[in-house]
């Protein structure tokens, strides 16, 4: 009796848990770049929420774009998702830039705050090509005819076309399928327009302005939708709002992705393992090296990494540690120098924001290697400039005093040890005297007269 009593209590307290899943809506939060980490973290937001029994799914947004890859991961979960997802850009004074306007036109229910922007959507690396911005429809165009004789003749011109006619139809596919205003998401991506909250509701680009996120779940209360060809209808007056928080690998893996970080993490496990070389059974420095490239590794796998720029960066400390073991006379460290910083520029090849490495820490890096290249380079010279401190040539010139009297051998004293000694003149006790060569252990000398 008391098993089944125990049975029944779990029974129960499990279909609780279920009802109250079944009435909540989960909140995830995306602020700042898009990149692969934050892609990770929806599509397993999303998944939770689905396995949970969730009715809706909040994207609180504020960020001014991102990878391409990521954006369209995100928007794939979206558009697969079986639970209806909200974007909701708050608060006052967020925005939903580039990769964030996609996904407001991907989501079911597009919301924005008072105060807020989106827009700007176009592909950011064509922005600074040189080329100027493709012109948008209607626009006239009276170089038109040799525009088209150039275009072969210019690669540029013609993927900057590509690029930019391939994002209007993913952005007018998105507008399509939710009902939105598809001409402005297309003056969005060619003419990086943007749009007040206000002005986006007015233009029929988003569904809703809310304050908060009380205000947007009484606004969605009875809201109709369609999803996945059924048409269904919000209940949120009542419903709780359960926020999934980033857990511990996914704050670690956005760390560790930051594309500064992965600079850092790079020429940390170089030095470290260069210094365990040059220094074997240090142990610290090999062991912080390994880990730190191990890390930078992964991040490279996530990050768009120009390889070339990889391969520089390597080139570039190679050289400059060589400096101190090679006679170049400072060949090698000025050239592995110009190679680090080349290659720091090259290495994440992307424009998008926040995916850069920032130019103030490639400076002071750069700076900190060619003060450490001149250190390296200045002892170098001193050491070789420096007379020699042991062997046959020690001896040579060195001065000293006759331990006695003698004209042909005898004992003088010669940094501060007794030597048997050879004479070409007579040499009198205490007279000093000076080293001219040495014959394994007996050496050379002559008197030193004193006036």
């Amino acid at each position: 009796m008391t098993s089944i009593r125990l049975w029944l209590a779990a029974a129960l307290l499990a279909l609780t848990s279920a009802v109250q899943a079944q009435g909540a809506a989960v909140l995830l939060d995306i602020e700042g770049g898009i990149g692969p980490v934050t892609a990770d973290f929806i599509e397993r937001g999303l998944a939770s929420a689905e396995a949970e029994g969730a009715e809706l799914v909040i994207l609180r947004l504020d960020t001014p774009g991102g990878l391409d890859t990521s954006m369209r991961s995100i928007i794939k979960a979206i558009l697969n998702s079986p639970v209806p997802v909200a974007s909701f850009v708050a608060p006052r004074g967020a925005r939903a830039a580039s990769a964030g306007t996609y996904i407001l036109y991907a989501s079911h229910i597009a919301a924005m705050a008072p105060g807020t922007n989106l827009g700007a959507a176009t592909p950011v690396n064509l922005i600074d090509d040189g080329g100027g911005m493709p012109k948008p429809p209607g626009q006239p165009d009276q170089d038109a005819a040799q525009e088209g004789e150039q275009a072969a003749a210019e690669p540029g011109d013609a993927k900057q076309r590509k690029a930019v006619n391939d994002a209007v139809a993913y952005i007018r596919s998105l507008a399509q399928l939710r009902g939105r205003n598809a001409d402005w998401a297309e003056q969005a991506v060619r003419e990086a327009a943007s749009l007040a909250a206000e002005e986006a509701l007015e233009r029929e680009v988003i569904d809703l302005v809310a304050a908060n996120l009380t205000e947007l779940m009484q606004a969605l209360d009875g809201y109709e939708f369609e999803i996945q060809g059924e048409t269904r209808t919000l209940a949120t007056r009542d419903m709780q709002i359960e926020t999934i928080e980033p857990d511990w690998r996914t704050r670690l893996l956005a760390v560790i992705a930051d594309p500064n970080i992965a600079y850092i993490l790079i020429l940390l496990g170089f030095y470290g393992l260069l210094l365990e070389f040059y220094n074997p059974g240090f142990i610290v420095p090999g062991v912080v090296g390994a880990i730190s490239l191990i890390l930078a590794l992964f991040a490279l796998q996530v990050l768009p990494v120009n390889y070339a720029g990889l391969g520089l960066i390597i080139l570039g400390i190679i050289f400059m540690s060589a400096e101190a073991f090679v006679p170049s006379f400072g060949a090698l460290g000025i050239g592995g120098l110009i190679a680090f910083v080349i290659g720091s520029i090259m290495l994440i090849d992307t424009d998008a924001p926040g995916y850069g490495i920032s130019p103030a820490l490639i400076a002071t890096v750069s700076v900190t290697s060619a003060a450490f290249f001149i250190f390296v380079l200045g002892m170098v010279v001193k050491a070789r400039e420096r007379p020699v401190v042991s062997g046959q040539e020690q001896m040579i010139g060195a001065l000293g005093t006759a331990r006695e009297d003698f004209s042909d051998r005898g004992w003088v004293h010669v940094h501060g040890e007794n030597w048997r000694a050879r004479a070409v003149r007579p040499v009198r006790q205490g007279q000093r005297i000076r080293v001219t060569g040495m014959d394994e252990l007996l050496l050379e000398i002559e008197p030193i007269e004193e006036e």
